[in-house]
Formats: structure tokens, C-alpha cells, sequence
């Protein structure tokens, strides 16, 4: 038997910000090692074979920060901490329920549109 694909993709917003930026960073140093304590939960729990972390720079909605997006499902959560990251990988990569009190809200996270209707938007098809 061959390596299973991941069943899940979570993709952690590692970006910061320049000094005096005046946007929030989801990378300072108090979140820095948020990757490696999702990496480390997840080998703990026996699980790194399945689910996919991975470090990725801006995810684009920078004030609910530090971020972090997991697939299949445009899953967006919002200010993680380590104790948040138990949850969301207990309850929703685990248990298959996301945590809606940690996602992101609903009106900075809308639905997805196809790259063909944001030309039709943009003016450009």
C-alpha cells in the first residue's frame, strides 16, 4: 500500500509584518511557533500521514490574525492559539464538526467565486 493522500490540508498563516506596519501580523513572537506545535499534535496524535500541515505566507484577512485555513472546506479560523489548535485538531480534523466559535465571521469570509466570474467583475472578460 502507497502513502494515503491527505484527507485534510492546514494551512498556517506564518506572515509578519514589517516594524511600525500599521496592519496586525499573524506571525509575532508569541505565535511563532504555532506551526510547530501543530506539526508536533499532529504526530502526536498519530495523524501526520493524513492531514497536511503547512506553513503559507498571507491569507489575506490579516485583523482576525493569527490564521489558519483548513481543506476540504474553506475552513478560516481566526486568532489561534496552541489551546485553539487542540480543539480544531480534536473536533473538526478528528471528530469531523469544525469549530464554529473559533472561524472566521462570515461577512470577511464569503462565499468563493470562480476566477471566471472575478474577471466578469473586474471588467476583464
Amino acid at each position: 500500500m502507497g502513502m494515503p493522500q491527505p484527507a485534510f490540508y492546514m494551512f498556517k498563516c506564518m506572515q509578519s509584518a514589517p516594524p511600525h506596519m500599521p496592519k496586525p501580523s499573524c506571525m509575532t513572537p508569541e505565535t511563532q511557533d504555532q506551526f510547530g506545535y501543530l506539526a508536533n499534535k499532529l504526530m502526536e496524535k498519530g495523524i501526520m500521514q493524513t492531514v497536511q500541515p503547512i506553513q503559507t505566507s498571507c491569507l489575506g484577512r490579516c485583523s482576525f490574525g493569527p490564521l489558519m485555513l483548513v481543506e476540504p472546506g474553506h475552513f478560516m479560523y481566526s486568532a489561534t492559539t496552541k489551546e485553539k489548535i487542540d480543539r480544531i485538531v480534536d473536533e473538526h480534523i478528528i471528530g469531523g464538526k469544525p469549530v464554529e466559535e473559533f472561524l472566521i465571521p462570515k461577512e470577511a469570509w464569503d462565499e468563493a467565486i470562480s476566477p471566471e466570474d472575478m474577471q466578469k467583475q473586474m471588467g476583464r472578460a
